[in-house]
C-alpha cells in the first residue's frame, strides 16, 4: 500500500501534468479553424457539465447567496480574461514558452501581497524575482536562430500570468464559503458568458457546430483533462502534502507543454530556450521552498 505522502506527490504531478496538456488540445483545434475564444468556450462548457456531474455525485448544495454572485462574477472575468489571452498567445509563441512564463505568477502573487498588503519582502523573494528576469531575458533573445520572440505574444502571455495573480489574491481575500468544486462551477459558468459576449462582439462571432469528432475528442479533453481532473488531483494533492509542496510539483505543468509542443507540434528547443525555462522555474522553486 502506498503512503499517504507518496499518493500526495501522485496527485500533485498527475494535476501539474493534466493541466501542462492545454496546448495539445488547443493547437489541434486551431488546426481546425476555431478561434482562441471559440476553444475556450467548448472548453469550458464541457467543464461545466462534468463539474455539475461531479457535485451531483458528491450530493454538493448548487444554491449560493446574493452576496456570492459579484465576487464569482469578478472571477469568472478575470479567468476568462486569462484563459483568453494565454490561447491567443499560442497563435505568437511556442506553447511552451507561453506556458513556461505564465508559471511567473506565484512571484507575482508575492509582490502584490508584499506591495498591497504590506507582507515582507524576503530576500528570498528577491532572489527568485532575479532568476525570472534572468531566464526571462534568455527566452526573448532564445529563439531559432537568435531572432528575438513575438512583443504581441509576450504581452499576451504576460497579461494571463498578472491576470491570473490577481485571482490567486482575489479567490483569497473574497473568503467565499464554498468548496473548490461548487466554486470553480459557479467561476466556470461566469468564464463561459463573458467568453461568449466577447466572442460575439469582438471576437469571432457564436461558437461554430464542431465538424469532425476528433473535433469533439478535443474539446472534451480539453475540459476533462487540464481543468476537472487538473482541479480534483490538485485537491487532493493540497489536503495531503501541503499547498507548498503541490506549488513546486507545479513546475511539470510548463515541462509538460514543453514536452508536447517539441514531440507533438515539431517546436524547436534550443540550448539558450532549454535554460531560460529552468531558470523561470527555479525562481518559483525558490519561493516555494521553506527554510527548515
Amino acid at each position: 500500500m502506498l503512503s499517504n505522502s507518496v499518493k500526495g506527490i501522485f496527485y500533485g504531478c498527475g494535476a501539474a501534468i493534466c493541466y501542462g496538456t492545454n496546448p495539445l488540445g488547443a493547437l489541434f483545434l486551431y488546426r481546425e479553424g476555431l478561434s482562441p475564444e471559440s476553444v475556450l468556450c467548448y472548453r469550458f462548457a464541457t467543464a461545466i457539465v462534468l463539474l455539475a456531474l461531479l457535485m451531483l455525485f458528491n450530493r454538493n448544495r448548487f444554491a449560493i447567496k446574493k452576496a456570492e454572485i459579484l465576487p464569482l462574477a469578478v472571477l469568472g472575468f478575470l479567468f476568462a480574461f486569462c484563459a483568453l489571452t494565454l490561447f491567443a498567445a499560442f497563435n505568437y509563441m511556442d506553447a511552451g514558452l507561453a506556458s513556461t512564463l505564465l508559471f511567473l505568477y506565484p512571484l507575482e502573487v508575492a509582490l502584490m501581497m508584499a506591495l498591497i498588503y504590506k507582507e515582507r519582502l524576503t530576500a528570498k523573494t528577491g532572489a527568485a524575482i532575479a532568476l525570472s528576469l534572468l531566464g526571462i531575458g534568455l527566452l526573448y533573445r532564445g529563439g531559432e536562430g537568435g531572432m528575438p520572440l513575438s512583443s504581441i505574444g509576450l504581452l499576451l502571455v504576460f497579461l494571463s500570468s498578472f491576470t491570473y495573480a490577481i485571482y490567486i489574491v482575489f479567490v483569497n481575500k473574497a473568503n467565499l464559503q464554498m468548496g473548490p468544486l461548487k466554486l470553480t462551477f459557479y467561476v466556470m459558468i461566469f468564464c463561459l458568458l463573458f467568453l461568449t459576449l466577447y466572442s460575439v462582439c469582438l471576437g469571432s462571432g457564436l461558437p461554430p457546430l464542431l465538424q469532425s469528432p476528433s473535433s469533439y475528442g478535443w474539446a472534451l479533453m480539453l475540459g476533462f483533462v487540464p481543468t476537472v481532473l487538473s482541479l480534483v488531483l490538485m485537491t487532493k494533492a493540497v489536503k495531503i502534502v501541503g499547498s507548498t509542496s503541490t506549488a513546486i510539483m507545479g513546475g511539470l505543468e510548463p515541462l509538460t507543454a514543453v514536452v508536447i509542443g517539441v514531440c507533438v507540434f515539431g517546436e524547436t528547443l534550443t540550448i539558450r530556450l532549454a535554460l531560460g525555462i529552468l531558470l523561470v522555474l527555479a525562481s518559483v522553486v525558490v519561493l516555494a521552498v521553506k527554510k527548515k
